[in-house]
């Protein structure tokens, strides 16, 4: 009896990797780190003929080229750059947090900051820049009572001489 379908495409996971690979955009540490050392470069690019835009037009937190300023301010107004903007709002994890959740150090809660979108063309010729405010929260307490099961309180023996002795 034939298949009702056939399966064509079974071996196609080399195709699905380069897929994927092509609309990799940078990882947040590494707009994080574009954000405090070359925001100032990255807004003022010299013209590349190979980038959309002739690299004129760069969204910062997104890390992606657009063809004109009208299709960069309707990036801002997108779902896309707000979730990364948010994204960004924590600092990014660093290889001192592995390290304290090794057990190398005390584990630090990551500051929150308020991100604010880039400025346009004009904006920044008249002298407004990228900001990356750090809020200072209050440390909130652990939760004492994590869970719902009683704490051993040091009467082990009682515990095993409630077991072991018969039900009557």
């Amino acid at each position: 009896m034939p298949y009702a379908r056939k399966k064509m495409h079974s071996g196609d996971t080399h195709l699905r990797r380069r897929w994927r690979l092509r609309s990799r955009k940078k990882d947040l540490d590494e707009i994080n780190q574009d954000l405090q050392t070359s925001s100032d470069q990255l807004l003022n690019q010299d013209v590349d003929l190979e980038k959309p835009g002739f690299a004129q037009f760069y969204c910062i937190h997104c890390a992606t080229y657009y063809i004109n300023d009208r299709a960069l301010q309707d990036h801002f107004r997108t779902k896309v750059h707000k979730r990364r903007l948010k994204a960004l709002e924590v600092e990014p994890y660093t290889v001192e947090d592995s390290l304290k959740a090794a057990g190398q150090g005390s584990f630090v809660q990551p500051q929150k900051r308020k991100m604010e979108t880039q400025p346009s063309k004009q904006e920044y010729a008249e002298g407004k820049r990228v900001k990356v405010d750090v809020m200072i929260e209050e440390e909130k307490p652990a939760k004492q009572n994590l869970s719902k099961a009683p704490k051993y309180d040091g009467q082990f023996k009682k515990i095993l001489d409630d077991l072991k002795a018969p039900a009557t």
